[in-house]
């Protein structure tokens, strides 16, 4: 018998048949976290999305059993441009197919829920056209949803967008990666940067917005709000989560099955 509280069950380190005695025990869901390989200020480590994204999963894994997939670190950050580096970016055509190759795999090999949790804007326009495409084309076999970290719940927007609206690198991601993984951090080098984007027409990159790659005021980073903060989210994530596990479509079949056709997508 286990000791202590519940783990994390992360897919990778299992075996295919202890997989199928998961699925055969019922569970039928998984939890893909998504992320980024980003520069993320002077101060923070360009895995700082990912690290996000990854622990939010693996506490809602814990609290669910929903297995969690590996973090996909490589994802949509050409936004950032080349101006500082550690910055790595997928096309977004890229990240769209390897999004849906995944959902394909999924319900090819018995499973018939994804959760997306995803913690880098940047990845949110490609990711809502992924969830489109996939619901389409497993309609009836494979339902799909996606949730941004920072938009989790009210209190959770709120902390995220205090210190500025096209945020990066601020104090929210600060305080989460002082509780997170305070070796990565550099307090000594952190400097702030104003939001520059109010009243814009147009989206501008970051390299045309920020000079130092924040926008915010992560020198206001506090590792006991950070703790506070991902509190708030991993128990928003695990709400959502559980509610997913039983989550049927609010029409009956009878009422769809036969009439979606639907060209490939």
């Amino acid at each position: 018998m286990q000791d202590g509280p519940p783990l994390p069950l992360h897919l990778e380190r299992l075996s295919w048949k202890q997989i199928q005695d998961l699925q055969a025990g019922g569970m039928r869901m998984l939890l893909l976290p998504t992320g980024a390989t980003e520069q993320h200020g002077p101060h923070l480590p360009v895995n700082t999305d990912s690290v996000i994204a990854g622990a939010l999963a693996a506490v809602a894994s814990a609290a669910t059993g929903i297995p969690v997939l590996p973090v996909m670190t490589y994802t949509v950050s050409a936004g950032h441009t080349g101006k500082w580096p550690g910055t790595f970016s997928l096309r977004h055509e890229t990240f769209l197919h390897a999004v849906n190759d995944v959902a394909d795999w999924m319900s090819a090999t018995g499973w018939d829920r994804l959760l997306i949790v995803n913690s880098h804007f940047g990845n949110d326009a490609v990711l809502r056209v992924a969830v489109d495409q996939i619901r389409l084309r497993h309609l009836g076999r494979l339902q799909v949803g996606m949730v941004n970290t920072f938009l989790l719940s009210a209190s959770v927007q709120e902390a995220f967008f205090t210190d500025a609206d096209d945020l990066h690198a601020n104090r929210s991601e600060t305080d989460l990666m002082l509780h997170l993984a305070p070796d990565t951090v550099d307090m000594s080098v952190v400097e702030d940067d104003p939001d520059r984007t109010a009243g814009t027409v147009f989206s501008h990159p970051v390299s045309q917005t920020s000079l130092n790659g924040v926008t915010g005021r992560p020198s206001e980073g506090c590792a006991l709000r950070g703790a506070a903060l991902f509190l708030d989210m991993t128990a928003a994530l695990t709400s959502l989560a559980s509610a997913g596990l039983v989550e049927q479509p609010p029409l009956d079949p009878s009422f769809w099955a036969e009439v979606s056709r639907l060209p490939r997508i």
